[in-house]
């Protein structure tokens, strides 16, 4: 992976990993285009979802170091147990997934079409505040976090803000819950997989390497500030039927490519 790669790659990943879009799946094209199949540009792919998700840190720094609430912190980790328990589980199945830009291609398609619907399914939220959300109802979300774990460019956004408004949260709240909860599974997953590769391939963590490591999650961290504020505001306006086209039309258009060996599959 050259520093142009990983600068597009990082740039990609900050402005998707907030939106329903599939930041894993336009990361493994992108990465698939330009050729970067090797064990670092995996490796890449995950660390710098971490520089992305520390933007929310930053701009919910008030939710996020008000140590009086601790049931907050408690619904996170609650929140984050199905996660880490199926992506141990998983790990394997994910790999092998993430290698099939087809795979991504299809699941990007039929998750389009469920965003189309996703507006007119949940119409009467009761639950605006994250002080009335249950531990109960944190678990049942971090549930449907599980589901972009097992199908990776289901997007991990769009299953956990789904997941919020089937439980009668208000678009803003569950969107901003999915946010919150992906600070400490992104956190997991960059710590998993470092120690992986620190084990299994210690050379690959050069100063080289790790230099590019850095640039990729500060890019990542300013495009994703960005991308987040932007976000909250359509989506509150217009909800998630764009979303749900734009993901039908680019799962449209990598099956084209793919089947006409623009693209290998």
């Amino acid at each position: 992976m050259n520093t142009l790669h990983a600068i597009i790659i990082a740039i990609i990943e900050g402005l998707t990993e907030f939106l329903p879009i599939s930041s894993t799946g336009h990361m493994a094209i992108a990465s698939a285009i330009m050729g970067d199949h090797g064990d670092f540009a995996k490796l890449f792919e995950v660390v710098i979802q971490f520089g992305a998700i520390l933007s929310v840190v930053v701009l919910y720094w008030r939710k996020f170091f008000d140590f009086k609430k601790i049931s907050f912190y408690i619904k996170l980790l609650i929140a984050i147990i199905p996660a880490l328990a199926f992506g141990a589980l998983f790990k394997k199945h994910i790999d092998a997934m993430l290698e099939k830009p087809m795979i991504i291609a299809l699941i990007m398609l039929l998750g389009g079409i469920v965003l189309l619907f996703v507006d007119k399914w949940f119409q009467k939220p009761a639950i605006d505040k994250e002080e009335q959300i249950s531990n109960k109802t944190a678990f049942i979300i971090g549930c449907y976090q599980v589901l972009s774990i097992v199908f990776p460019g289901l997007s991990r956004s769009a299953a956990t803000i789904i997941g919020g408004m089937q439980q009668k949260l208000s678009r803003r709240l569950a969107a901003e819950f999915s946010f919150f909860l992906a600070v400490p599974t992104m956190l997991a997953a960059t710590v998993k997989s470092l120690y992986d590769m620190y084990k299994e391939q210690p050379e690959l963590l050069n100063t080289d390497n790790l230099s590019t490591l850095l640039l990729g999650c500060g890019i990542a961290f300013v495009v994703a500030i960005l991308a987040i504020r932007f976000f909250i505001g359509f989506l509150q306006k217009y909800g998630f039927r764009l979303f749900g086209w734009y993901r039908i039309i680019v799962g449209l258009v990598l099956l084209i490519l793919f089947y006409t060996g623009v693209i290998g599959s």
